[in-house]
């Protein structure tokens, strides 16, 4: 069974590393989970607004959000149960870090697409 990942600012901009992630993680094998507040599917996948409207268990999430957006959506995605969130570059800082701790989430600061072992830029 292939690890559930939610990808919290995807987008259909094949530019957008929100858009690269969702399919880097595809290519990796992991079932992907677009969350976006406007947009029903990206890359033909049903997007949510928020990881609580998701059925069933998400195992990750990787935030491409800007970190106020991130601090406001960290409580969601505790509430849902995910343990472990990927902060990328430009989506962290020391408070959503500190937040993400204090709600007994594990955060990772680095790429998450380099993490699921794709290349960010193809």
């Amino acid at each position: 069974m292939s690890k559930v990942v939610a990808i919290i600012g995807a987008s259909n901009n094949r530019q957008k590393f929100g858009n690269r992630a969702v399919r880097a993680f595809r290519r990796a094998g992991y079932e992907v989970v677009p969350i976006h507040p406007t947009e029903s599917t990206i890359e033909g996948l049903t997007a949510y607004r928020s990881v609580l409207d998701v059925p069933g268990t998400i195992d990750m999430a990787s935030f491409y959000v800007p970190p106020d957006i991130g601090e406001r959506v960290i409580e969601d995605v505790a509430r849902k149960g995910i343990a472990e969130v990927w902060l990328n570059p430009g989506a962290d800082s020391d408070a959503l870090v500190a937040k993400a701790r204090a709600l007994s989430i594990h955060p990772i600061v680095a790429c998450s697409i380099i993490g699921a072992g794709q290349d960010p830029d193809a």
